[in-house]
């Protein structure tokens, strides 16, 4: 950031007052803010001052800092921080901004700057032999889709070509840049496409194509396959089966010798080598006990994981702390955890909190679980 200060003596005023108006502003904005916080009106009020005067005088520094209790520096500190305050006298009728970023650069803000240095001055911040007019370039602006654009007070002016800000700086410099529409200067609506809208129309012909694509696509699709052709999934999320554990394994056999029976319809293929419920090695569940241990204490359970556990018949520590080196590994394989169990030792957890709860995990791991 280039350096910024206070515009020499010869520039400054005696003095700063709010107008009336502007004071009963300031002091209801600084009433919005908590006991004890009213600094934080600092910026709304010294760009209030400079809305008044052009610019941000040692004055009107003085002023505010008096008004907020806070010591001279720190308005200071404020003011020569943000570029958006002007610390010298600018134009009186106009300021111009002129967006110097990318997206303008290349729509060409080269362009615009010329015409400020033809029209104004060669240099920034020099106002013009009257003393109306001054420039500057800025970073982005905000309005990149119509860029080149420059900003003049509060209000932006966009997709503008050289000659287009001439006769705006002309309106302005002739006392009646009021008249001057802001926004963008070609026939667009903000940032909408040039000449109007060109996609997603609702116009009558447009409908009645889509409607008759959607009738021939539905009589040219193929018919639904009726509930009986369907197979069966065997998935635990899906399966009902597995609403009651302990009746799984049958329930999930008939389902297959149901798919098999059936003329012209292949039994499903797993795409991986998913164990079935129907395994011997598949952990012996239980009926859903009145009180069921939280197995998301275990590292590496969360919600849905236990969710499929209990709906596999698994509801308390004691009963993984139980599972043999066959049943870790149709379990991994069930749930597709590729040796997670074996590398964050279930088991050992499990039978930490099946002896003595968190109290045991801790003394075990030196941590409270999860």
């Amino acid at each position: 950031m280039s350096v910024r200060r206070l515009a020499e003596d010869q520039f400054q005023p005696a003095g700063f007052a709010f107008n009336g108006e502007n004071e009963a502003w300031a002091y209801k904005t600084i009433q919005k803010y908590p006991a004890g916080r009213q600094q934080s009106a600092v910026i709304p009020l010294l760009m209030r001052a400079q809305e008044q005067d052009g610019w941000v005088t040692r004055a009107a520094i003085e002023k505010v800092a008096d008004m907020l209790e806070m010591a001279y520096i720190r308005v200071l500190e404020v003011a020569t921080f943000y570029t958006q305050f002007q610390l010298g006298p600018v134009g009186t009728r106009a300021h111009i901004q002129v967006c110097g970023t990318t997206p303008c650069m290349l729509r060409g803000s080269e362009g615009l700057m010329s015409v400020c240095k033809s029209k104004i001055h060669h240099h920034p911040f020099e106002r013009n032999a009257e003393g109306t007019l001054s420039w500057e370039e800025v970073e982005c602006l905000g309005a990149c889709v119509n860029a080149p654009m420059v900003m003049i007070g509060k209000d932006t002016y966009e997709d503008l070509t050289p000659e287009r800000l001439g006769e705006i700086i002309d309106t302005f410099e002739a006392g009646n840049g009021a008249s001057v529409t802001p926004g963008p200067q070609i026939d667009r609506h903000f940032s909408a496409p040039e000449g109007g809208s060109t996609s997603l129309l609702s116009d009558e012909p447009k409908t009645k194509t889509r409607a008759k694509k959607a009738d021939a696509e539905a009589v040219s699709a193929p018919a639904a396959p009726t509930e009986a052709a369907r197979p069966k999934s065997t998935d635990a999320e899906t399966n009902p089966a597995l609403k009651t554990p302990v009746t799984a394994p049958k329930a999930a056999a008939k389902n297959a010798k149901a798919v098999e029976e059936q003329p012209g319809v292949a039994a499903p293929v797993e795409a991986t080598a998913k164990p079935t419920l129907t395994d011997k090695n598949r952990p012996a569940g239980i009926e859903k006990p009145a009180a069921i241990d939280d197995l998301k204490l275990i590292s590496g359970v969360g919600p849905k994981i236990e969710g499929t556990l209990h709906e596999l018949g698994i509801f308390t520590f004691a009963q993984v702390a139980g599972w043999k080196k066959a049943e870790r590994e149709w379990v991994d394989g069930y749930l597709n955890f590729k040796g997670r169990i074996e590398r964050d030792d279930w088991i050992k957890q499990a039978k930490a909190l099946a002896k003595g709860g968190e109290a045991e995990y801790i003394k075990v791991f030196g941590k409270k679980p999860r």
